[in-house]
């Protein structure tokens, strides 16, 4: 049987696996037993990939199928400092699952979004994983956490995707909530207030805020960066989504 070789990202871990990614993501996300539902997002890397950070053959050697025949689901190699030691050439589609194990899969791009937004909201998703907002756009903001040589902090390799804020991007002192359905919206809006009054370009939202999100909210799709590059993988369009994913779109919304 095939094993699959699985970069997690919620939570950020390295995988052998038997199943094939829709499977896997079935598995992953809601269980056949025991496992609570959850959100997850990993992406397929060759299985010829190898590093000397990780004991990849030794994980593959137990990927094996059990005495009754069932694929071996997953062997955890690694669940530290994994996203920066993948290289992110390697990585052309990326896997979003509901928690209902519903998968829809991004290809990547290289055609970064261009909005009139003044003001964002990031949710990053490893290896830390604060909610902040930012006046800086998701080129610059992948770019201030990886190599800004001005920043006191840098990370060797970033996961985050960019939320939406509605007419909040724009006015966030009187913009309208509409469908927003942040629960922390008082503090969102002084949290925007400040990028505007003060000479900072991040603010966080929250230290400790989980990293499932409502997919609906999804503002253009989700980022992976590192020191050499960025991988952008774009969420198609709302209405893309409802006429050619309707049973991952009806998913994400429940």
């Amino acid at each position: 049987m095939t094993v699959h070789l699985y970069l997690s990202l919620i939570p950020e871990a390295l995988i052998a696996s038997m199943l094939p990614p829709e499977e896997f993501g079935v598995y992953y996300t809601v269980g056949y037993s025991k496992k609570q539902r959850g959100q997850a997002m990993f992406a397929e890397l060759d299985p010829d990939f190898r590093n000397d950070f990780f004991r990849i053959d030794e994980g593959l050697e137990r990927c094996v199928p059990h005495e009754d025949g069932r694929s071996k689901k997953s062997v955890y190699i690694a669940t530290y400092r994994v996203l920066e030691h993948i290289p992110l050439e390697t990585i052309h589609t990326l896997y979003l699952v509901t928690k209902f194990g519903e998968t829809l899969a991004l290809e990547r791009s290289t055609d970064y979004p261009k909005d009139n937004s003044s003001l964002y909201m990031y949710q990053e998703i490893a290896p830390t994983s604060p909610l902040v907002v930012s006046s800086l756009d998701p080129l610059s903001f992948y770019q201030f956490l990886t190599q800004d040589p001005l920043s006191l902090i840098h990370l060797p390799a970033v996961c985050f995707v960019d939320l939406r804020l509605g007419d909040l991007a724009t006015d966030p002192e009187f913009g309208n909530v509409g469908d927003l359905p942040y629960e922390y919206i008082h503090h969102l809006r002084e949290c925007l207030m400040e990028l505007r009054n003060k000479t900072i370009h991040t603010k966080m939202v929250d230290r400790t805020h989980t990293v499932e999100y409502p997919y609906r909210m999804i503002n253009h799709g989700i980022y992976l960066g590192n020191q050499k590059e960025l991988a952008y993988f774009p969420l198609p369009s709302r209405e893309e989504l409802r006429t050619n994913y309707y049973n991952w779109w009806r998913s994400a919304n429940q």
